[in-house]
């Protein structure tokens, strides 16, 4: 078919109800797999940027950057699956704007692909440092598909000196990976402490703890001023203290932005990520968006969850009310951060805590943090250690707070306090 505007337009003759999915990412993959294991036979239509298939992502900090885990071990399904589903796959394409009244998205290369439900799961891209301060040289480097992971693991090798620049989770899992590898080490965080943003001062102080023992120059309230080069080639780093570094590669870990430019101009609402409803839907009631994109409701807030467990539980209740069972997406926020040999498990959010309280582990090295804002409990801290983090996410979902000094004393048996 050929529009009015003389764009070519997609549409199978006797074919309705066609389902579109824009991103490659693990909300796209839960979102369809659930369809099809609901026995929903849309027609689907999946359009990823990506050069692969659907495949896992926090490996790419961790095993795969250290070389343990191969691309193929990281799909979620091989490429046999999406044919045997009736999946339409469309890689290393792009959709570049939505038609909302034609109800058609267009794609890079012109066309125009029309839906009847479109799912936006575009996922995040990492923030990247200024031209101006050297944030194109070579040897910069930003983490977030395998094609990152690949150029920035030729360039790991020992004895060279790596500059880590910020110290969230992603920061703190390439210094790791870096130390794991041999690389001299510096990590600068602007802020006061490292993962100021999203953990407790306590938890930061593990963390710095643990990435000092291991041999990382880690320097806190220390910012950027600009990359020294040589040929192009990035040399070294001049510091917001003066000081300057000789460093061979440099890690960008300085946070992401929601992938919502083309809901935005399409004029859905947004804000910093496309705004959904309790049932996922956008400002649209044709489109829905999900994982890294999305920003929902949350404890009479608005805000985004960059985590696999999101992904994939907002994805699946979406599946379902696309497939006709209205279904409200109560979040249950957890995360998880490897880093060297220490686990670090996050059930909760603590955004606007008001109190924590520390609890050492059973086990050498392992401790706990546990969040309360007016007295409630919202999240737990578990590092290395699982029970506090299976009694403190069970806890929240129950909506149960136990007694202060009861967490604080290490002879509680936390598996009781479930019961009472």
């Amino acid at each position: 078919m050929r529009r009015e505007d003389g764009v070519a337009e997609e549409r199978e003759t006797g074919q309705d109800n066609r389902l579109v999915v824009v991103g490659g990412g693990q909300a796209a993959f839960a979102l369809i797999a659930r369809l099809r294991a609901l026995k929903d036979t849309r027609p689907i239509t999946l359009i990823s940027a990506e050069q692969s298939l659907p495949y896992q992502r926090p490996p790419l900090s961790k095993k795969y950057l250290l070389r343990e885990m191969t691309l193929d071990r990281l799909l979620y399904r091989p490429e046999s699956w999406y044919a045997e589903h009736a999946i339409d796959v469309r890689l290393d394409c792009r959709v570049t704007a939505i038609d909302r009244a034609a109800k058609s998205v267009t794609l890079d290369d012109g066309t125009a692909l029309a839906y009847d439900t479109l799912a936006l799961a575009t996922g995040a891209t990492p923030r990247r440092l200024p031209d101006s301060i050297g944030g194109t040289l070579e040897g910069v480097f930003t983490l977030r598909d395998f094609r990152d992971a690949d150029r920035l693991a030729e360039e790991m090798r020992p004895g060279r000196h790596a500059l880590i620049i910020g110290g969230g989770y992603i920061g703190l899992e390439a210094a790791a990976v870096a130390r794991t590898l041999g690389l001299e080490v510096t990590l600068i965080e602007m802020a006061d402490r490292i993962v100021q943003r999203v953990a407790a001062s306590a938890t930061s102080d593990i963390l710095r703890n643990l990435h000092l023992s291991r041999g990382v120059d880690l320097r806190e309230g220390t910012g950027l001023t600009h990359l020294l080069e040589h040929d192009g080639r990035v040399t070294g780093a001049e510091l917001s203290d003066g000081t300057k570094i000789h460093v061979d590669l440099v890690i960008v870990g300085i946070g992401v932005s929601a992938n919502d430019r083309i809901a935005h101009d399409a004029g859905i609402a947004t804000a910093n990520g496309i705004i959904v409803d309790i049932n996922g839907r956008s400002s649209d009631p044709s489109i829905f968006a999900m994982g890294d994109c999305a920003v929902l409701p949350f404890a009479d807030m608005l805000i985004r969850l960059e985590s696999v467990q999101n992904a994939v539980d907002q994805a699946e209740t979406i599946a379902a009310n696309i497939a006709g069972t209205p279904t409200p997406y109560h979040a249950k926020p957890w995360f998880w951060s490897d880093q060297y040999d220490v686990k670090l498990q996050i059930a909760g959010f603590g955004l606007g805590h008001d109190e924590t309280v520390t609890r050492a582990g059973q086990r050498e090295g392992s401790a706990s943090v546990w969040y309360y804002r007016q007295g409630t409990l919202i999240a737990v801290d578990a590092i290395n250690d699982a029970k506090a983090y299976v009694v403190g996410k069970k806890l929240i979902e129950m909506g149960t707070t136990p007694d202060k000094a009861a967490i604080e004393n290490p002879a509680t048996d936390l598996k009781a306090l479930l019961a009472s």
